[in-house]
Parts: C-alpha cells; sequence; structure tokens
C-alpha cells in the first residue's frame, strides 16, 4: 500500500475522479448537475492517491477555502476496496499536508444520500456546521468542519 501527494494532472487521479464522478450521478439524480459545477479538478494542487498493489483504489483532495481553511474534496475509494479504512487513510494525509502549509481548519460538503461518508467524516472528527456558500438553502447538503 502507498499514498502518493500528487495534483489534479495526474492521470490515475483523474480516472478515480471519472468514477466518482458516475456514482454521484447515480446518487443525486436530478441534483447531480447542481453539485457537479463546483467539482471541477482543472487547478487541484493538492491531491492525494492511495494504491494498492499499484492500483489506485482511492483518492481525495484539498484547495484553499480561505486563509486559515481548506475545503475537502473529491474523496473516492472503488467499491471493491472500501471497508478497509482507506478513506480515513486519504483524509488523514489530506489533513496533515493541510497543516503543514499552515491551515488551521478543514471544511467540507456531501450529501444526504451519501450516509458512508457522513459516518466517515464523523468517525474522524468532523462537526456539522450549518451549509456553507453555494450549498446554503440546499436541502440534500451537509456542511461539516475540522480542526486541524
Amino acid at each position: 500500500m502507498t499514498i502518493k501527494r500528487t495534483d489534479s494532472s495526474n492521470s490515475d487521479f483523474q480516472h478515480l475522479v471519472q468514477f466518482l464522478d458516475q456514482d454521484l450521478a447515480i446518487r443525486d439524480g436530478d441534483e447531480h448537475s447542481f453539485y457537479h459545477q463546483f467539482n471541477s479538478i482543472d487547478l487541484l494542487k493538492n491531491c492525494v492517491l492511495f494504491y494498492v498493489n499499484e492500483k489506485p483504489v482511492a483518492c481525495g483532495a484539498f484547495k484553499k477555502f480561505d486563509e486559515e481553511t481548506v475545503e475537502i474534496k473529491r474523496m473516492f475509494v472503488q467499491p471493491e476496496y472500501r471497508g478497509n479504512g482507506y478513506a480515513s487513510k486519504i483524509l488523514n494525509e489530506l489533513e496533515l499536508w493541510a497543516k503543514s502549509e499552515g491551515y488551521k481548519f478543514g471544511v467540507l460538503e456531501t450529501g444526504l444520500k451519501q450516509p458512508e461518508a457522513i459516518a466517515l467524516y464523523k468517525k474522524n472528527g468532523y462537526h456539522l456546521i450549518p451549509n456553507y456558500g453555494q450549498y446554503i438553502g440546499v436541502e440534500n447538503s451537509v456542511c461539516y468542519k475540522k480542526e486541524l
């Protein structure tokens, strides 16, 4: 098992994000186009990949939210690799990286139709906050925050 820091130009990261978007299109249904507009990976400088036997099986990223905060984005684990703690490893690596760059907090948005994601974030110390930014008033969205 290997964890790799990279950026969004990495083809393994792009490939996993395609699977993520396919999964979210099914889960979010008609709301997918609303969420999709906020999930561009064109300029992500902080991406993490998790490999098992040299195969990319999980990913995540963060981007600057404000001077003290990063926003966790594009978290995904291939279905056949779920339940092994890989998402927590990705999340932890993202948090360590953000902290090393001077950030103090992490925020994120996920959907009510993603109960596995909600459980992951709660398990890793994120607490529910009011929806922020473009997610204010969006019924399917829930937002979380954690001190790094």
